[in-house]
């Protein structure tokens, strides 16, 4: 089993694991561990998708979700692709916050430029070009604070995931 992983800059990280085993085998072993009556982590099966979540009584704003996708390669390999990231709901509202910026900083650039052309006060729309990427940057910051807050969680969906390949 070899596991390869992005950057750890990155606020979901992602990886890949190759298995010597086909997709159905995979399956049912993560099915068996975590349909059992006695698994604290909730979880979902979607075709060849899973989905792990924390455990109800230790989730908080910023716990992650473990989504792996099992592919099969050929007869007998298949890769995981694992993906951790928060909850889908705060992910949306995460990006929508991050396109509204985007989308404001475009705005009053343009009104900072028409301004300027105009020979008309620029105070207002030259404020929000230097506020706007400094709240972005205030984002980028809270999503990796976010990401610390879970990494302990993050170990353990992956040690979960581990340790069901390993038997």
């Amino acid at each position: 089993m070899s596991e390869k992983t992005n950057s750890p800059i990155h606020l979901r990280p992602r990886f890949t694991i190759d298995l010597q085993v086909d997709k159905e085998q995979v399956l049912s072993k993560f099915k068996k561990v975590l349909k059992d009556t006695d698994s604290r982590f909730p979880s979902r099966f979607v075709d060849g998708h899973i989905i792990i979540d924390v455990p109800k009584k230790e989730e908080h704003f910023w716990s992650p979700q473990l989504h792996l996708e099992v592919v099969d390669t050929s007869e007998n390999t298949t890769i995981l692709k694992g993906l951790f990231g928060p909850k889908p709901q705060v992910w949306t509202l995460f990006m929508f916050i991050h396109t509204a910026v985007g989308i404001a900083f475009l705005v009053f650039s343009v009104m900072l430029y028409a301004k300027w052309r105009l020979d008309e006060s620029i105070i207002f729309p030259l404020m929000m070009t230097i506020f706007l990427p400094l709240f972005w940057m205030l984002l980028y910051f809270l999503g990796r604070i976010g990401k610390s807050t879970g990494h302990g969680q993050m170990n353990d969906l992956h040690d979960l995931m581990t340790n069901i390949l390993n038997n």
